[in-house]
């Protein structure tokens, strides 16, 4: 019998799912937030089918909630991007966050799509209904490699053609931006808001000479 010696996963696809402290509070905010704002802007239409995409850089608002939103973006940026290689140090780099806010209210979806142009993309959960079965307002991911539906015989999660993911309110989730995904059609009376955004890295401004 031969004698394994390494064992390496090729090609895989990074995902990290975090925990916003004093969640409760904030979503609050955030959620006073998105209604001002949909007062004064009727909103863009991107992914989003039946429901409101706000425009403009969410980041760029000075209200406390969404800078402490966007404080804890960039660490969490920070620490899957350090989780992936140990050869850059991240906040040595220049970071441009970009954020919006996501509202599906019943049968709101947003359909498949990728984030082109951007590093990471990430996914805070403001409100979540509760539904006690089905796929309503789950995240589905979509595997970017082709040619692989022979290897479903193997039943290996390693080569699962999609992953859904239903995270609770307070949650934070980052991903390649690359990878497509979509959210499923909200099957609830209540809607489903999260604050989506697009992490993307540049190489810092040489001193001049």
């Amino acid at each position: 019998m031969p004698e394994a010696k390494k064992f390496e996963k090729l090609f895989s696809t990074p995902m990290m799912r975090f925990v916003v402290p004093n969640s409760a509070a904030l979503n609050a905010a955030i959620l006073f937030e998105a209604e001002k704002m949909r007062e004064e802007d009727e909103g863009a239409s991107k992914s989003n089918r039946g429901g409101w995409h706000s425009n403009g850089n969410l980041f760029d608002r000075d209200t406390p909630a969404i800078q402490n939103l966007r404080d804890a973006a960039e660490d969490a940026v920070f620490q899957i991007t350090r989780k992936v290689s140990d050869k850059v140090e991240p906040d040595k780099l220049r970071l441009k966050l970009f954020g919006w806010i996501n509202d599906n209210p019943s049968g709101g979806y947003n359909a498949p799509h990728t984030h082109p142009g951007a590093h990471w993309s990430g996914v805070y959960y403001v409100s979540q209904p509760e539904i006690e079965e089905g796929s309503s307002g789950m995240i589905e991911f979509l595997d970017p490699r082709n040619e692989l539906p022979h290897w479903r015989i193997l039943q290996a999660s390693a080569f699962r053609n999609k992953k859904k993911l239903r995270p609770a309110a307070g949650e934070m989730i980052l991903f390649p931006s690359y990878l497509t995904h979509w959210v499923h059609p909200n099957q609830s009376i209540e809607s489903r808001v999260t604050v989506a955004f697009n992490a993307t890295f540049r190489r810092p401004k040489s001193n001049p000479s």
